[in-house]
């Protein structure tokens, strides 16, 4: 996720932080690479403008705290106009105070806004909002399949034009369908609306009159990171046709440049409430500008981990797992099988080593994870009986052998794999009780 800006920016401050003065010569180098970077990374040039006067206002003075480098509140200046620039604060979805909630999804054909519609409502059913899902496209070949297709994959009820005896009144179809939500008990109609290849006065039409058929509580613009400042004036013509609340963007797993995500907020006031960070249902996380400002200066995102470990992972699952990991005897082979699973839940590997902090974005992009390498351990762990398991020291040279047979490695790599466990069961021994203890005290 912003691999190159986050790169480049990065680099850009490192020239800096490592003075322990900054002349007024150094900060203007340094201010006109991190414009260099924002241009690069397809900002506007007004809002790159914007963002360098504040900066460049607040770096004068820097040397009048004296316990940070001026590099380090240089950086922390950024920081926090980054911040700014990506929206303030969370802003998380609004809902009606009576039941249910109707959140239009437009956008473009192609943005993603049937798929990122079952994203949401499968987060929505994980927090127990009660979803519903409309197919309200009437004009794409089989937009309503696809949707029924995807609701029944996560569990949400769907209704579309094959429910209604006037399939073409779309407003109708809508209110028909927010009725339809309303006997069923739904507490959040996710509504799919037809796209177009380009943003034209009979799309908008359309929308408008939906708008005043439902009155909606959130008109979320699904918008493609990948297309960078296209993104931001497809952003700007929806919102001034019809007022969108907030900001969905997907595609932003991909090689976007960030100049979407960076711009849309300072152009139009419509904060970024969701980004699609994968093609998994689950692959849809809220947005945070103080987190995403973090990941961005390779600050890293701890507790974007540490949900994902939540999400993945039942609380008394962890925590019999962190008991078990610091007890005596320690965990066994069994146990590892259990977390390895965990993990691979959480996402790509790529993905969750990006939030710890100080990981370069270079260097993990050389690094290369290979997801199958989890696999691998896997098919090894698998190939051995309960017994082995849960004893890994009968493992003598016959039965390493059976095993790398079973599970089509080599028997080298079997070896690797014990004797990682095996220093890693004594590091966790070592962490002694705190763990279950720490586990309880993360935030729920």
């Amino acid at each position: 996720m912003f691999g190159t800006l986050s790169e480049n920016l990065t680099a850009a401050l490192k020239n800096l932080t490592g003075r322990g003065v900054l002349t007024e010569q150094d900060v203007k180098e340094g201010l006109r690479e991190i414009r260099r970077v924002l241009l690069e990374a397809d900002v506007s040039y007004e809002l790159t403008r914007s963002f360098m006067e504040r900066i460049r206002e607040r770096a004068v003075g820097l040397h009048t705290v004296k316990a940070v480098s001026p590099g380090q509140q240089l950086v922390k200046i950024v920081h926090d106009e980054l911040v700014a620039l990506l929206g303030e604060k969370r802003a998380p979805l609004e809902f009606a105070s009576v039941p249910p909630s109707v959140v239009l999804l437009v956008g473009l054909q192609g943005s993603g806004k049937t798929t990122t519609g079952a994203k949401l409502a499968a987060r929505l059913k994980r927090e127990q909002k009660a979803p519903f899902l409309l197919a309200a496209d009437v004009y794409r070949p089989a937009a309503e399949e696809q949707l029924r297709q995807l609701g029944e994959r996560v569990g949400v009820p769907v209704f579309g034009p094959a429910d209604v005896a006037e399939p073409g009144d779309v407003p109708q179809l809508v209110r028909e369908g927010v009725e339809a939500a309303g006997r069923a008990r739904a507490r959040t109609v996710l509504v799919d609306t037809a796209g177009r290849l380009q943003i034209d006065d009979e799309m908008m039409a359309e929308l408008a009159r939906l708008k005043q058929a439902v009155a909606p509580h959130e008109i979320l613009l699904v918008a493609d990171a990948m297309t960078g400042q296209d993104a931001v004036r497809i952003a700007q013509g929806f919102h001034e046709a019809l007022g969108i609340t907030g900001v969905i963007l997907t595609k932003l797993d991909g090689d976007a440049r960030g100049g979407a995500a960076l711009s849309i907020y300072g152009v139009t006031g419509a904060p970024i409430k969701f980004v699609g960070v994968g093609e998994g249902v689950e692959a849809l996380e809220p947005f945070d500008p103080v987190r995403m400002a973090g990941r961005i200066l390779q600050h890293g995102d701890v507790v974007g981990l540490v949900e994902k470990a939540q999400q993945a992972m039942k609380a008394d699952d962890a925590e019999r797992l962190a008991k078990k990991a610091t007890s005596k005897k320690g965990m066994d082979l069994e146990d590892f099988l259990v977390a390895m699973t965990q993990i691979q839940k959480m996402g790509p590997l790529e993905g969750l080593v990006g939030l710890l902090p100080g990981v370069n974005a270079k260097v993990l992009k050389q690094a290369k994870a290979d997801p199958r390498r989890l696999k691998h351990v896997e098919a090894i762990i698998l190939s051995m009986t309960p017994a082995e398991r849960r004893e890994p020291k009968v493992l003598n040279g016959s039965r390493r052998a059976r095993i790398a047979r079973g599970s089509g490695r080599p028997v080298q790599e079997v070896n690797a794999l014990l004797k990682q466990f095996e220093q890693m069961r004594k590091m966790m021994k070592g962490v002694g009780r705190m763990g279950p203890q720490m586990l309880m005290q993360l935030p729920r």
